[in-house]
């Protein structure tokens, strides 16, 4: 029995999206949109526990460094166990956030892993030499356009761009290894290739603890009466933010607000279709 007079509540921090894809009418999943959030979750509860679920095909290796730290540090100032469970996705940067548990779980039919890093991009050198378009760029800097879509690939820029791919990759697989110490059962070169698996086969490889809900386990560690709160991010700062959005007022300038959200959508199909979802 937990030595309380109410209800035992066990705060649940839901972070669902791809990472850090911010646009005016879309904050994105990142740590500013979410510092509230968390740091409401660590100290909302005196029971030793705090529940995160994910929901997300990855993003920007930024945002989720910096969410895991700041769930990592809040987790030892006030010696809280983070649960961690994945729900549809949790594959790259997902999972980056999924290693800041203690304890990781999915469900049967989770997507798991993505350890790896991507850049995506398109080459139009043919299309507008076929439209009869001539481009004109003036830099300051000899690498100031390197990896433009509009020029022929370069080896020397496409060298560069993989070498920090790597560093970005060394850094996932360190932080992986760290948090996973001891429970990784599967070669690194099949563990960090970028490749993706279900949840019995993440369980099989070590890369999560087990399969099961949020409830479940939570009435599991801490009896059938304790109470699950979702700990919403701030809306607040969300409308404050569409307030200021060219056009939000009826001014007619939002065509820029609306074009970026657009290719942000586009962008964020992307992530999930590469899992089929």
């Amino acid at each position: 029995m937990w030595p309380f007079s109410r209800t035992p509540v066990v705060p649940v921090l839901r972070f669902s999206g791809p990472i850090g894809m911010a646009t005016p009418l879309r904050p994105g999943l990142s740590l500013a949109s979410y510092a509230t959030a968390i740091d409401k979750a660590f100290s909302l509860s005196k029971l030793p526990g705090v529940a995160v679920v994910i929901n997300s095909p990855g993003g920007s290796p930024v945002q989720s460094n910096l969410i895991f730290k700041r769930l990592r540090q809040l987790a030892a100032e006030k010696d809280k166990k983070i649960y961690v469970f994945c729900e549809d996705v949790a594959a790259s940067g997902g999972y980056f956030l999924a290693i800041a548990g203690d304890e990781i779980y999915a469900d049967p039919s989770s997507i798991v892993g993505s350890i790896g890093v991507v850049s995506r991009s398109f080459g139009f050198v043919e299309l507008i030499d076929r439209m009869g378009v001539e481009r004109r760029v003036y830099t300051a800097g000899a690498n100031k356009n390197q990896l433009d879509p509009f020029l022929p690939e370069d080896q020397d820029d496409i060298a560069r761009l993989k070498a920090i791919q790597k560093d970005v990759h060394d850094v996932f697989i360190g932080l992986v290894k760290e948090r996973r110490v001891g429970k990784l059962k599967a070669p690194d070169d099949e563990l960090f290739s970028g490749a993706f698996w279900s949840a019995a086969k993440a369980v099989e490889f070590g890369l999560i603890d087990g399969i099961t809900d949020v409830r479940s386990k939570m009435h599991e560690v801490f009896g059938s009466k304790v109470r699950l709160k979702v700990v919403e991010p701030d809306r607040a700062g969300l409308l404050s933010r569409l307030r200021r959005v060219p056009g939000a007022s009826g001014l007619g300038d939002g065509g820029l607000a609306f074009a970026d959200d657009l290719v942000s959508a586009i962008e964020a199909r992307t992530l999930w279709s590469r899992f089929g979802i």
